[in-house]
C-alpha cells in the first residue's frame, strides 16, 4: 500500500474514532414564554359562608345554590383572555364527622381519576391554625382534563374544594404558562379564605 494512503486512512480512521467520543445529549424541553399581566387580587363580597380573594383578571363570577341534603353552592370564576376556569364547590358539613370524611373521600377519589393521563400528581399540604384552614392542593402533570385541584375546610362546619379547567382539548405543553398562572391563583384562593 502506498504510504500516504496509507497515511491518509489512519489519519481519518483517527478523526472520525475521536470525533464521535460524545454521546449526544438531548434538547431540554421548551414551552412557550407567554407574559401574563400581574396578578391584582380584591376581596369576592357574596351571601356565601366564606369569602376569598379573586384575581381581577376573572371577569366572570357565576353562584348557584346547588340542592341536596346540606347547604352546597357552586362558583365559577372564569378567565376568558386565558379560556379558563376555576370551579369551586363549596359544602356545609354539620357538625358530622360521617360528612367530613365523606367530603374527603370525595375530593381525594376526584383526582385520583386524573392518574390515567397525568404524568404526575403533586400533593402539597396547606394548614392555617390562625384562620382554621387546613387542606390540600394537588398539581396534575400531564394532558390531564384538570391541572390543579384543591380542598380546605375548617374540619368543623365548612368544606370547599375547586379545580382548574380549560376551554380546549388536554395538551399540557400549549396551556403549561396558562395553568401555572392560574395555580397561583388557586394558592391564593386558599390563602385567603375565611370562614363566616
Amino acid at each position: 500500500m502506498n504510504p500516504i494512503k496509507y497515511r491518509v486512512l489512519v489519519i481519518s480512521t483517527l478523526f472520525l474514532s475521536l470525533s464521535c467520543a460524545q454521546d449526544p445529549v438531548p434538547k431540554p424541553q421548551a414551552y412557550l414564554r407567554l407574559e401574563f399581566p400581574e396578578a391584582s387580587y380584591q376581596k369576592l363580597e357574596t351571601n356565601l359562608p366564606f369569602t376569598i380573594e379573586r384575581n381581577l383578571l376573572a371577569t366572570k363570577i357565576e353562584t348557584k345554590t346547588i340542592k341536596g341534603p346540606t347547604e352546597s353552592y357552586g362558583i365559577t370564576i372564569q378567565y376568558p383572555n386565558l379560556k379558563g376556569s376555576i370551579y369551586l364547590t363549596y359544602k356545609s358539613i354539620d357538625n358530622k364527622k360521617e360528612n367530613l370524611i365523606a367530603f374527603l373521600r370525595d375530593a381525594q377519589k376526584f383526582t385520583q381519576e386524573h392518574t390515567k393521563k397525568a404524568d404526575e400528581i403533586v400533593e402539597q399540604p396547606y394548614e392555617n391554625n390562625k384562620r382554621r384552614v387546613y387542606g390540600m392542593l394537588y398539581e396534575v402533570g400531564g394532558n390531564a382534563a384538570s391541572q390543579s385541584q384543591f380542598y380546605v375546610t375548617d374540619s368543623i362546619n365548612h368544606f370547599l374544594t375547586g379545580s382548574l379547567y380549560f376551554y380546549a382539548k388536554p395538551n399540557y405543553d400549549s396551556i403549561y404558562p396558562a395553568a401555572k398562572y392560574l395555580e397561583k391563583d388557586i394558592k391564593h384562593i386558599m390563602e385567603t379564605v375565611s370562614w363566616k
